[in-house]
């Protein structure tokens, strides 16, 4: 495979760039006709890698990309799963070059979806081709590409349940994660659930003069900080009713093999420019991220935010509430009994709503799995070193989701670092890590 890229280097680049020219963003309507054209531009090259067939499908959203290529109907069936839709580009000023216009520089390629997960995506893409034109493929591939993922594939689900036949497979394959480090190569053997909630206080009817009311009713956004506040108590922990009840609390063993994952505090404090860590009591930072359940407010507004003063009592006030879930916790079961405690604790003389936007479960899957231990051998054929175990403190909703209608266990190989700034300004992918995972995926299919 090495040489193959050497040889086709440049064509791959091109290839990669007209997806990444694209702006996907799922998350602003103004971009419909982008996720389309990223779509079609996907089955181009499915078909152009091998594919048998390739076809763009409709769903109650945004469109998904199925393709397939059958080898022996005796023979397993492994499914790629991935997402062409890419997150907003805010703060664009923030961008050292247009985030739609990749461009390579400090052997890395910028733009946005470089990584995720247009970049990651690409990779199976090339693999499969390798394999196809070699006639090395023994297993029958599919692919399922989503526009929607960004935004918590609130589609996906239901069109793999009308569509499971089509899907079926033994082994989800999926490269939309992050490794510990070039120098220490992981898999990541589980993820985090979400339940993403919208809050708001309304107090008064109307915005008031902060004079002539301030101090005689409650502020609303007095009264929203001082509920979230109340959420998290002295020792890091949830307040809310019934939070931890389904929470499984692991061995000592197995909290022993998590931690041989290479962690240094003082660089992680350092690399985010902090002075402390913070979190629950009793856990490291790798177990807070990973096994462990957080809750984090990731938006708060309301009142007047513009140049200059205006003294005025807002009315209503919002805030986007996040919760990060492990496997058994129900988002759904989560989301209700958050509702039920943030309205229990508001005071009288505010009125308050909660919005369920989002949400997805957790899972695990076993080390002693084939699929594990064929991807533990290709990236050590590759690195040099034998992949650690790790679970991501992030979530992709709906693995679960196709884990539980499918029957089969997800497998994520992915070849994101943490220097390559996902959702945020300046995303970028390795070239190493590019081409690298390219090889490990090949050797994936080659030891499975």
């Amino acid at each position: 495979m090495k040489q193959y890229i050497q040889q086709n280097q440049e064509r791959f680049f091109n290839e990669l760039f007209s997806l990444l020219r694209i702006p996907s963003v799922s998350a602003q309507p103004e971009h419909k006709g982008d996720i389309e054209r990223c779509a079609n531009r996907l089955v181009e090259l499915l078909l152009e890698a091998g594919a048998e067939s390739a076809k763009v499908y409709p769903t109650t959203g945004n469109p998904v990309v199925f393709a397939r290529k059958d080898v022996d109907p005796k023979a397993e069936t492994i499914l790629v799963y991935g997402h062409y839709d890419v997150q907003p580009v805010d703060p664009i000023e923030l961008w050292k070059t247009p985030p739609f216009e990749p461009e390579i520089r400090d052997g890395a390629i910028y733009g946005r979806g470089a990584n995720d997960d247009k970049g990651q995506l690409f990779m199976h893409l090339k693999a499969f081709e390798f394999l196809n034109s070699k006639g090395l493929l023994k297993y029958n591939v599919k692919f399922i590409f989503e526009g929607e993922e960004e935004i918590g594939s609130p589609s996906l689900a239901k069109w793999c349940q009308e569509n499971r036949e089509l899907l079926a497979c033994n082994i989800i394959l999926v490269s939309d994660t992050t490794m510990i480090g070039e120098s220490v190569p992981s898999i990541n053997v589980g993820m985090r659930g979400l339940a993403y909630l919208n809050v708001t206080v309304q107090g008064p009817n109307k915005d008031l003069h902060s004079g002539h009311f301030g101090g005689a009713i409650l502020n609303p956004i007095n009264t929203l900080c001082k509920m979230i506040g109340s959420l998290i108590d002295e020792h890091g922990r949830i307040t809310v009713k019934g939070f931890y009840d389904k929470v499984v609390n692991l061995t000592e063993q197995e909290r022993a093999m998590f931690a041989r994952a290479p962690f240094n505090l003082e660089e992680y404090k350092k690399h985010i420019g902090i002075e402390e860590v913070s979190g629950e009591e009793g856990f490291s930072t790798l177990e807070r991220t990973g096994i462990r359940p957080c809750l984090d407010v990731c938006g708060i507004w309301g009142g007047y935010t513009g140049q200059g003063a205006k003294t005025v009592l807002p009315s209503v006030a919002h805030a986007k509430v996040s919760m990060r879930l492990v496997p058994n916790q129900d988002p759904k079961e989560i989301s209700k009994l958050f509702e039920e405690h943030f309205k229990a604790i508001a005071p009288k003389g505010v009125k308050v709503t909660v919005e369920a936007l989002e949400g997805g479960s957790g899972f695990l899957i076993p080390v002693s799995s084939k699929g594990y231990k064929a991807a533990e051998k290709a990236i050590e054929d590759v690195y040099g070193i034998k992949p650690v175990p790790s679970r991501g403190g992030g979530s992709i909703a709906i693995l679960a989701n196709m884990q539980q209608i499918l029957g089969a266990d997800p497998l994520l190989m992915g070849f994101g670092l943490e220097r390559d700034t996902i959702h945020s300004p300046n995303e970028s992918y390795l070239l190493s890590q590019l081409f690298k995972g390219m090889e490990s995926i090949v050797g994936f299919y080659l030891n499975y």
